[in-house]
């Protein structure tokens, strides 16, 4: 039976050569987002202690480096275990103190396992490779090296996941790897990384610095980190991209999204409904694949509008951890007052609410941030609503007259992330796969997220970088190409 109960306050440390330390720098509340309860406690982490991690990276990667490939497979393998065994105790944390139900928090840790099996094939994915012969006599070979010390700065939304899209295939390539998770929810990666040091990997070749801008900006300004992993919003990825390209690293920066899903008339109305309502207010809308924006084509208007509306009205709203609950609360108060404004915004701006969520309050849990399953109607192509990120349970309907006209409205935007089509026609899903200016493409799928052999893409104003996360760009990323020209007389 889950329990509704909170866990002690707890302090949150920083992992630094192989021993959890007490930060001495100022600490902030972590808050439960459906209770408004004090769970625990961050620090600020200083530019020190973000050295200190550095440093004993810096001491161990020689070491880590030579170690073959299939013994560091050896460690994933038992990361895998440990995370399969402890797969309620994390997903239960990640409720507590993100605020999603249980169900999506124990997909999301299934997610990150995913991960860390892809990455247990290093020893086939670093291969290189040759060619005799380029001249008489002459041979010539390509081979990877892990290019050093490498850190990942993630966000609130999947505090289990998203670390895992980088940790498991930094190390697998034999560098040493220093996450900086969000401040906001700290606790799952302080559980994560408990179970880690079961692994007794050599010390050093993973750290954990909580922190805030300050951490952020030793981290990007380190010389001896060489590649920086990112996912954010859009202008904190721009800042991100910029400070450490020009300190010479390599960087991936994930940044914000405005996916949208086209409804053809011939599109199946119960899967497009239920498919996209998932999509749109699971997790409550907070996460950069959520589709945004609904654009209706010709009759599907009406019929879609009205689904869609039954659909919000029948989630159950709540803490995560309750049973029932299908939606949980939005991550802080902040949260909730910025996308209750966007809701008045498209008001103002002539679009009809179909769906109010605003002011929402549950039972038992009335200080909790949450906001209702929103749709709003009649949303202009060209309004602030339809371009703005909204990253909570908000729906726009966008009516369009044709398909090029709906695939015009998508490239209007300044985001690439997702874009998805609902159809029962084959060539038409084929013309949308070619033309739709985004990333990841879905058919009849509301949630395009690649499955971890594949990259997680995104264009435009989603992605800054050339290598995204996962799979083979994961490999690339975090190594470095050496090419090998050999005359033996």
């Amino acid at each position: 039976m889950i329990t509704t109960a909170s866990p002690q306050v707890a302090e949150a440390l920083n992992y630094i050569n192989g021993e959890w330390r007490k930060s001495a720098a100022e600490c902030l509340n972590v808050i439960n987002p459906a209770t408004a309860e004090i769970i625990g406690r961050v620090p600020l982490s200083t530019a020190a202690e973000v050295d200190a991690a550095v440093e004993a990276a810096d001491r161990v990667k020689n070491q880590w480096r030579r170690t073959p490939p299939g013994d560091r497979a050896q460690y994933l393998f038992a990361l895998k275990q440990l995370l399969e065994d402890h797969i309620d105790e994390l997903a239960r944390t990640l409720v507590i103190e993100n605020g999603k139900t249980f169900a999506e928090a124990k997909a999301e840790v299934r997610r990150a396992i995913e991960n860390v099996e892809v990455a247990c094939g290093i020893p086939m994915l670093m291969q290189g490779y040759n060619l005799e012969d380029i001249a008489p006599g002459i041979d010539e070979s390509m081979i990877r090296q892990p290019i050093g010390i490498v850190a990942a700065i993630t966000p609130f939304n999947f505090p289990a996941m998203i670390p895992f899209w980088y940790l498991p295939y930094a190390i697998a390539c034999g560098n040493c790897f220093i996450l900086k998770p969000s401040e906001k929810v700290p606790l799952t990666m302080q559980l994560a990384f408990r179970l880690m040091e079961r692994l007794n990997l050599p010390k050093g070749v993973i750290g954990l610095i909580n922190g805030g801008r300050k951490a952020v900006d030793a981290i990007l300004d380190h010389p001896k980190i060489r590649a920086i992993s990112f996912v954010g919003s859009t202008p904190v990825a721009k800042y991100i991209y910029s400070r450490a390209a020009a300190n010479g690293k390599r960087v991936q920066c994930q940044g914000g999204a405005k996916n949208h899903a086209i409804v053809l008339p011939d599109a199946n109305l119960d899967t497009a409904t239920s498919v996209v309502g998932e999509s749109a207010f699971a997790c409550a809308g907070q996460r950069c694949l959520a589709v945004s924006v609904a654009v209706t084509v010709g009759e599907a208007q009406k019929k879609f509008r009205d689904a869609m509306c039954d659909f919000a009205n029948s989630i159950k709203m709540g803490y995560g951890l309750d049973e029932g609950v299908k939606m949980g609360p939005v991550i802080t108060p902040d949260s909730r007052t910025r996308i209750e404004s966007l809701i008045a915004k498209g008001a103002s701006e002539g679009a009809a609410i179909a769906r109010d969520g605003r002011g929402a309050k549950v039972s038992l849990y009335e200080s909790g941030n949450f906001v209702g399953p929103t749709v709003i109607d009649g949303v202009a192509p060209t309004s602030e609503l339809a371009a703005t990120e909204v990253f909570g349970p908000v729906l726009s309907l966008v009516q369009a007259n044709t398909l090029e006209e709906a695939i015009r409205i998508i490239s209007q935007s300044e985001y690439g992330n997702a874009a998805s089509l609902f159809t029962t026609s084959g060539a038409t899903a084929r013309r949308f796969r070619y033309e739709a200016p985004s990333g990841n493409i879905g058919i009849n799928i509301g949630v395009a997220a690649p499955i971890a052999y594949f990259p997680f893409s995104g264009w435009k104003a989603s992605f800054f970088g050339d290598l995204h996360a996962q799979g083979r760009d994961a490999i690339e990323f975090y190594t470095e190409k050496k090419v090998v020209i050999e005359r033996w007389v």
